[in-house]
């Protein structure tokens, strides 16, 4: 009850900025807390879903995720095309996961879908940069409801996530909190996340929604799965992951002040690797069965026991 009180005050606080102040909480946000976001959600992931990530699936989920990486360097010099790469190197990472976790049956309906949505997507580029960028925003619904597992009454603190992640955005789009609106924002930053020729006060809406989501998503990474998941991380183990994160946002804070622009491509480029292996590692845990809880010895020591 305690932990989903913890939430509900932090999504109230996280809702009042967004409100208040969107570009400078979606800008800020990412300056101050985009790269260590990044190590800490690759630091979990790695750690939690290790039984997935392993041998050639992962080598080809990093040589793929590489290629993205690639792609939105390119897209600074060649833009579309190496847009729609990208589009379809994503679907290919999607399609690998379905290789790996699915079989028979399952696995051609599963590529059979991704087809469809990839045809999809290139057809509407514009509107599958905007999904994708709040999708992310969205997908650590996944890892808390994973994570309440360990409750003994997980149901309260699954129905709080559920709350903040998809009914108060619902809320925000519908417009039930215009009245708490400072005034519309026009700015390149609500073109990346809102759908294309949105009037203003839609795009101020999208851009609310994302600002709220991208708090509350730095929130669940920096602050909450590192203080109750403290058994997840094999790698970067103490004050490191906070060391290399601290040390790379300095380093992005860079062309962040010289260009904004440019330095949320670089970042966008830099951070691919967090965002995209999220995807594959929900869909082959949803869909590959039995997975690992993390359980204590008699020592007193966490291991992971499969149920």
């Amino acid at each position: 009850m305690k932990i989903s009180l913890l939430f509900v005050a932090a999504a109230a606080a996280a809702l009042g900025l967004a409100l208040g102040a969107p570009l400078a909480v979606t800008v800020g946000g990412l300056i101050a807390f985009g790269a260590l976001h990044n190590v800490l959600e690759l630091r979990y992931v790695a750690g939690r879903f290790s039984f997935l990530l392993t041998g050639r699936f992962l080598a080809v989920l990093l040589g793929l995720i590489t290629a993205i990486v690639l792609c939105r360097l390119a897209a600074l010099v060649v833009g579309d095309p190496a847009r729609y790469a990208e589009i379809l190197v994503g679907y290919a990472v999607l399609a690998a996961a379905c290789v790996h976790a699915l079989r028979g049956a399952r696995l051609v309906l599963g590529l059979l879908v991704l087809l469809v949505a990839a045809l999809v997507s290139l057809a509407f580029s514009q509107y599958h940069f905007v999904v994708l960028a709040h999708l992310h925003n969205v997908v650590p619904l996944f890892f808390l409801w994973e994570w309440a597992g360990r409750l003994r009454r997980p149901g309260p603190f699954r129905w709080t996530q559920v709350a903040w992640v998809l009914v108060l955005p619902a809320l925000v789009l519908a417009g039930a909190f215009d009245f708490a609106l400072r005034g519309l924002v026009s700015s390149p930053v609500v073109a990346s996340i809102a759908p294309p020729g949105s009037s203003a006060l839609v795009g101020t809406r999208f851009l609310v929604v994302f600002a709220f989501l991208q708090t509350m998503h730095y929130f669940v990474w920096v602050f909450f799965l590192p203080r109750y998941a403290p058994e997840a991380p094999r790698f970067l183990l103490g004050r490191r992951a906070w060391l290399l994160g601290l040390g790379l946002a300095a380093l992005l804070a860079i062309p962040f002040a010289i260009d904004y622009a440019t330095g949320r491509a670089l970042y966008g480029a830099f951070a691919s690797y967090h965002a995209y292996l999220e995807f594959p590692v929900l869909l082959a845990a949803v869909a590959g069965g039995s997975q690992p809880v993390f359980r204590k010895t008699a020592s007193g020591r966490q291991v992971a026991a499969a149920v």
